[in-house]
């Protein structure tokens, strides 16, 4: 069974590729970007982009019926590891134990400029 999963809650996709899909137990979603859903801009500052990309996941995952507790992989694009830890620190206060798998990796560009995209595996239970 493969589904796409859809949110009006999040950015609409920007390319041919849907928010996420549904492959049996496993929810895919997209990289995600900090776009505001409501404005359709990208918002200023590293704090506020991954804040806005988490929110962006977790509305995604709301419509699949999954919660950041059942992701069990994480991919980080950062333009810059000078913002590592800046990262890290709100994507934690976003996890619990036990935290999923993860990478992350500085990247020369991505989409619109922006300073962080993450796209996410989980397990739907």
């Amino acid at each position: 069974m493969v589904r796409s999963i859809f949110t009006k809650n999040a950015p609409e996709a920007i390319g041919p590729y849907s928010q996420a899909i549904q492959a049996g137990d496993f929810v895919y979603v997209s990289g995600q970007i900090p776009i505001n859903p409501e404005t359709g801009e990208v918002v200023e500052g590293i704090e506020n982009q991954t804040e806005q990309v988490l929110r962006n996941l977790k509305a995604i995952l709301h419509e699949a019926d999954v919660e950041f507790a059942q992701v069990v992989k994480f991919t980080i694009y950062l333009k810059s590891m000078d913002d590592f830890a800046t990262v890290n620190e709100i994507y934690g206060g976003y996890l619990t134990d036990p935290f999923p798998a993860r990478a992350t990796v500085e990247v020369s560009k991505l989409p619109k400029d922006v300073l962080v995209e993450m796209d996410v595996v989980a397990y739907k239970l």
